[in-house]
């Protein structure tokens, strides 16, 4: 009923930044929490960062200072803008939703888009 398409994922150098992007397309009414979360190869999943239907955000520790997220309610579309990108934030980026759709509420994820920086 709902599907996410990622992008922006890539290799960047230490220093550098990338832009993610979540869309979430379907019958959808409303889309009540969108986040970014990450798992890095032997760890587990991890929250980045979330924010609500009302613009409320929260950030991991490790990413306040140099990562934002933001939404755009009118394209069902989250961000995860990355600045200052350190090689421990190497990992696969993870969209997830949580929406109201007919039949009720419903959590999505997506399929993760890899982010690579180097030395």
């Amino acid at each position: 009923q709902v599907r996410l398409a990622e992008s922006g994922g890539g290799l960047v150098q230490a220093g550098g930044s990338l832009r993610l992007s979540c869309a979430a397309s379907g019958r959808i009414f409303s889309l009540k929490f969108m986040g970014w979360y990450r798992q890095a190869p032997g760890k587990q999943r991890e929250l980045v960062a979330t924010i609500t239907s009302g613009a409320s955000t929260n950030y991991a520790d490790s990413v306040k200072g140099r990562f934002t997220i933001s939404r755009d309610n009118a394209k069902n579309t989250v961000y995860l803008q990355m600045n200052s990108l350190k090689p421990e934030d190497t990992a696969v980026y993870y969209c997830n939703v949580r929406a109201i759709v007919i039949g009720g509420g419903l959590e999505v994820w997506g399929q993760g888009t890899l982010v690579t920086v180097s030395t």
